[in-house]
């Protein structure tokens, strides 16, 4: 069974930091990219962090400089840190693992989000 299991959110101050892990398991989690969108009340899923498999990461500019993405296949675990938080960060935060495989396509799942509030 798959699973993908946000966990860190919760309330912090604008300037604060966060860190947030997403613990998987079911799968071969060190051949899956992972990724990191997040979704505000009224808007868009966008996404904010991606690390392939052999880790190289990228940040939409929104976020770059502040979010930092990793990995830890040993724990089979991804991780965003965020820092100086702003009002705009506030929304619930989902873990993504893709992976493309020959004639199958791609075979992706979702984990059920963590919420961060950023509130003084």
């Amino acid at each position: 069974q798959v699973q993908l299991v946000e966990s860190g959110g919760g309330l912090v101050q604008p300037g604060g930091s966060l860190r947030l892990s997403c613990a998987t398991s079911g799968f071969t989690f060190s051949s899956y990219a992972m990724r990191w969108y997040r979704q505000a009340p009224g808007k868009e899923r966008e996404l904010v962090a991606s690390i392939t498999t052999t880790g190289s990461t990228n940040y939409p500019d929104s976020v770059k400089g502040r979010f930092t993405i990793s990995r830890d296949n040993a724990k089979n675990t991804v991780y965003l840190q965020i820092n100086t938080l702003k009002p705009e960060d506030m929304a619930v935060y989902y873990c993504y693992a893709r992976q493309s495989v020959p004639v199958l396509g791609t075979v992706a799942y979702w984990g059920q989000g963590t919420q961060v509030t950023v509130s003084s």
